[in-house]
């Protein structure tokens, strides 16, 4: 069921959300909510996204909040615990955020920092997580095929669980899968399948040995459902730095993958230093629950963007609207 435009508009609240570090360049964390006759949902493309590519996390809105979700097959969901690129001395303070959590996920590669400010943030996860933790790390394919050898040479010492995004095309992918083999870490695809016009191409490359799923970028819980089922390979699900709302999409996601081997990225409310709901998605003894979540009315307003912001997120919402509505 498509809502028209109007329809959105009548339940539509724009939010910004401060962040505890800076993540992806960001302080805060703009989303456009909406109620649909299943519940509330979430559209928050990033800024810098045309309107092309927003279309598909409308199209994820409407099929969160206008349809019922699929059979779930379990009731939590295990997360990892995410650490941004900030200075190793305050490792310990994100991780603490995350109770109960054995898996951490690390950003690396940040543009303005060194391999050697990302050997010292994944060093002290680990001595923070001990031996049984388990690391990845997320270059968020900013490396170049050398760039990434290097790198994942240097923090293979710290017991890799796998290392996502390390360069960005898929040929890449498959050159640096191929150049690694000997180190024994596997590598995950996540912008090579939600920013790809042909989603499938990295798992018929052989680029990866790991999909990372997120609901939003992929058009919805069963558009990724599809995608999972038609590449057969071990996926782990993820969020886009979304809401509890949105988080909330991932959970029901995750909840429908028939097999689910890895902790999810699904804990990411705690980088939220606010949030729309006093009953956030936050993890608890290391998971999340698989629950629909609606926002507190106060809590709307305390954190609605300016006028400015919410203006320009409903001309995006609009015109997107209107993309997916011609389809």
């Amino acid at each position: 069921m498509m809502p028209s435009l109007d329809e959105l508009l009548g339940s539509a609240h724009v939010v910004s959300l401060k962040l505890f570090d800076r993540f992806r360049g960001l302080d805060s964390r703009e989303a456009l909510l909406l109620e649909g006759p299943e519940g509330w949902t979430e559209f928050s493309p990033f800024v810098e996204y045309d309107d092309a590519e927003a279309a598909n996390w409308l199209r994820a809105a409407i099929d969160f909040g206008w349809q019922s979700t699929p059979h779930a097959l379990r009731t939590s969901i295990p997360v990892n615990a995410t650490v941004p690129a900030v200075p190793a001395g305050k490792v310990a303070e994100v991780l603490a955020r995350f109770p109960g959590c054995r898996t951490a996920k690390v950003k690396v590669a940040s543009p303005d920092q060194t391999l050697a400010d990302d050997v010292a943030r994944v060093a002290e996860v680990r001595r923070v997580l001990g031996p049984e933790g388990r690391i990845r790390i997320d270059a968020n394919g900013l490396w170049n095929v050398d760039e990434a050898e290097h790198a994942i040479h240097a923090l293979s010492a710290f017991d890799l669980e796998y290392v996502e995004q390390p360069c960005m095309s898929v040929p890449e992918l498959a050159e640096i899968r191929h150049r690694t083999t000997y180190l024994s870490v596997p590598i995950a695809a996540d912008e090579s399948v939600r920013k790809s016009g042909d989603p499938l191409a990295v798992a018929r490359a052989g680029a990866a040995d790991i999909l990372v799923i997120k609901a939003q970028p992929l058009g919805g819980i069963r558009a990724a459902l599809s995608i999972i089922g038609q590449t057969g390979l071990p996926v782990v699900v993820s969020s886009a730095l979304d809401t509890s709302i949105g988080l909330s999409m991932g959970a029901h996601l995750a909840a429908s993958v028939p097999g689910l081997y890895f902790d999810c990225g699904l804990g990411t409310a705690s980088l939220l230093a606010e949030d729309v709901t006093g009953e956030p998605l936050l993890p608890v003894d290391g998971a999340i629950p698989v629950r629909r979540v609606a926002p507190d009315a106060a809590l709307l307003d305390q954190h609605a963007a300016s006028p400015e912001r919410r203006d320009w997120w409903l001309a995006r919402l609009a015109r997107t609207h209107a993309l997916v509505a011609a389809e």
